[in-house]
């Protein structure tokens, strides 16, 4: 049998290739580690990426929860507002409405509107009855219209053209009536604006005032007016 015989050389040759492999082999596994590093690195940034984008998503729906609720709340504010500067307006409205009815009653601006005119004459000469103050038109005629047309809602009266207001006054002097002063001879106009039909239905009742008044001799006309202008009061 041959016996192998082992150089000095080949005994080199072998160390330096088991070494060679053994230098690629490690290589080969740092390069590994370093390649799982790195991707184990990079997935940790898109991570950490991904995280801080997910909390700054949830802070601003936290900040648009309170914005809403604060925009909620400011808008009940601005309804209770409303509300009161609505009643505010209306109040206003009512006393800018009340000022012109008064305006109105105390006879300081012209009136136009529907009405009735009421004429009052003298009766007619009896030569039977020597009491003259039996057939002529006296101030409680005057009143029994007057009063009757305010109650049944007329808006304005005049006699004779003159408006009436809560402090006139009428007087008989003789064939004569005075309203606030002025004297006016028969016959007696009596006009006054409102519902043509509740001021006339008023008037003819039956045992109301235009048979009280036929009673005492006095002629009664009443008629309906479409359009009717009152003045206001001269002066003071």
């Amino acid at each position: 049998m041959n016996k192998i015989k082992v150089h000095g050389k080949h005994l080199i040759l072998s160390l330096v290739c088991l070494v060679l492999g053994f230098m690629v082999a490690f290589s080969y596994h740092l390069t590994q580690l370093k390649f799982q590093n790195e991707n184990q690195n990079l997935t940790g940034s898109q991570y950490e990426k991904t995280l801080g984008l997910r909390n700054q998503l949830i802070a601003q729906e936290e900040t648009n929860r309170k914005l809403q609720k604060e925009l909620n709340q400011t808008q009940d504010k601005v309804l209770k507002n409303e509300k009161v500067l609505s009643k505010e307006t209306q109040v206003f409205l009512d006393l800018a409405e009340d000022a012109e009815k008064y305006r109105m009653y105390l006879g300081k601006v012209k009136v136009k509107g529907k009405g009735v005119k009421v004429t009052l004459s003298d009766g007619a000469y009896d030569p039977k009855d020597d009491n003259v103050n039996n057939y002529i038109v006296h101030e409680q005629h005057v009143f029994k219209v007057v009063n009757e047309l305010y109650i049944s809602g007329a808006a304005a009266v005049a006699i004779n053209g003159q408006r009436l207001t809560s402090r006139s006054y009428i007087v008989c002097n003789g064939p004569v009536i005075t309203v606030d002063g002025v004297p006016y001879p028969a016959p007696f106009v009596i006009t006054a604006i409102g519902d043509p039909d509740a001021l006339t239905s008023a008037l003819n009742l039956t045992g109301g005032v235009k048979d009280q008044l036929v009673n005492d001799n006095v002629v009664f006309s009443l008629e309906k007016e479409d359009e009717m202008v009152l003045n206001p009061i001269l002066g003071s």
